[in-house]
């Protein structure tokens, strides 16, 4: 294809990495895909060949990481996309969290991308192009109990990539900030939970468990939106994934609007 793209995509071993890499693979993309554990990337190399490089990558390295991005896009000749993707949910309550705990976290949801962001912006502001893709969540807009460290990350990930896409404008960069609901990405592997269990809790884990009792969406059926943003010329800064988060955001900011209006008096008279 004429328009074919380089793209960068960080834990492509499994769920929206796998399922992505691919997409763009049978869409005549250039794919630098990347995991920790490179060998569980040996199918899309015999499958795609010279269309792919497969990297391994801890994004939590921060030097391993420049010398990753700096050898996918020597490899290539440049860096049209950046898709961070990895990122893992620890569920447990605030009170709970552990040190080492919070810090994983924080280490691969939220450094883990900024790192990839800060090693790739060199290539895409010396050709004055790029597209820096972050997946975020629901999760990076409102909150759920049990899982404060990771909507930490989310928000902290959401807080970083509008600012960058202010200060990147002008070199011709764009930033998309996806926020998927709830998709079947990681059917055989059960999520993290914290050390700590504090039994007092145990009733706000129940109705987060009944409340999360709900149809996944599909990831597969994301690719086409993907791959249609992926060639937008004029890409929105933040894009909803499946039917769960639009009707939950607009409760929340009409509850955020309704509090700031009754408060409204009483804060600037603060000032």
């Amino acid at each position: 294809m004429n328009n074919s793209k380089i793209i960068f995509i960080t834990a492509a071993s499994r769920g929206f990495g796998r399922i992505w890499a691919e997409a763009a693979l049978e869409n005549g993309h250039k794919v630098i895909a990347t995991a920790r554990n490179v060998s569980a990337l040996d199918g899309l190399k015999a499958r795609y060949g010279e269309a792919v490089l497969p990297l391994q990558l801890d994004v939590t390295n921060r030097d391993e990481v420049f010398a990753v991005v700096a050898e996918g896009s020597r490899h290539f000749g440049g860096l049209d996309v950046v898709i961070n993707v990895a990122g893992f949910s620890l569920y447990g309550m605030i009170e709970e969290t552990t040190e080492r705990e919070a810090r994983t976290q924080l280490e691969t949801n939220l450094f883990g991308p900024l790192w990839v962001t800060q090693a790739a912006l060199p290539v895409m502001r010396s050709q004055r192009s790029g597209h820096i893709i972050q997946v975020s969540s629901i999760g990076g807009i409102i909150t759920f109990p049990s899982l404060g460290m990771y909507h930490t990350s989310k928000w902290g990930l959401e807080a970083f990539s509008e600012t960058l896409a202010q200060e990147v404008k002008d070199f011709g960069i764009k930033v998309t900030l996806i926020e998927p609901g709830i998709f079947e990405t990681s059917k055989d592997e059960n999520p993290p939970v914290q050390e700590n269990r504090i039994a007092a809790y145990d009733s706000v884990r129940a109705e987060l468990y009944r409340q999360f009792n709900i149809k996944k969406g599909n990831p597969h059926a994301t690719t086409g939106l993907i791959l249609r943003i992926i060639e937008e010329k004029a890409p929105p800064l933040r894009l909803f994934l499946g039917d769960m988060p639009y009707p939950l955001v607009i409760k929340q900011y009409e509850e955020r609007l309704k509090t700031w209006s009754a408060w409204k008096d009483a804060a600037e008279a603060a000032g």
